[in-house]
């Protein structure tokens, strides 16, 4: 990786699978971010209300709230406009990353993630 975040940056993880979470918050973690949790949208709604995240990586088949409507619901907190928003999916479909995207996600990850590629796109989204 030529470039890499901020280390203060808040990254919330919005996963339903421990091993998944647990995955993407030691890959991201070694990497010096502080990193959130949450497992289901209801959940990420909460926390992003109240932590304000740099940058969420929202999974969009969720328990309760899918990640389309929890994503809804973030952006329309206009005190959470800035935060980056990543739809992160196993659909690959051209619908899905649409939706994501007409939702509010400023980009979309397919599962499985490559960390490498990822902490790319993050680092053009927030510079």
């Amino acid at each position: 990786m030529d470039e890499t975040l901020p280390a203060h940056l808040t990254i919330l993880v919005v996963e339903d699978y421990e091993d998944t979470s647990l995955a993407m918050r030691l890959a991201l973690e070694d990497q010096g971010y502080r990193i959130l949790e949450a497992a289901d949208g209801v959940q990420a709604v909460e926390v992003a209300e109240r932590e304000r995240p740099d940058i969420i990586l929202m999974d969009l088949q969720l328990p309760i709230l899918d990640g389309l409507a929890a994503t809804e619901r973030i952006r329309a907190n206009p005190e959470m406009s800035e935060v980056v928003i990543v739809a992160v999916t196993a659909h690959q479909e051209a619908d899905y990353r649409a939706r994501a995207l007409a939702a509010g996600c400023n980009a979309f990850v397919s599962k499985p993630i490559d960390f490498e590629w990822l902490n790319d796109l993050l680092v053009n989204l927030v510079h």
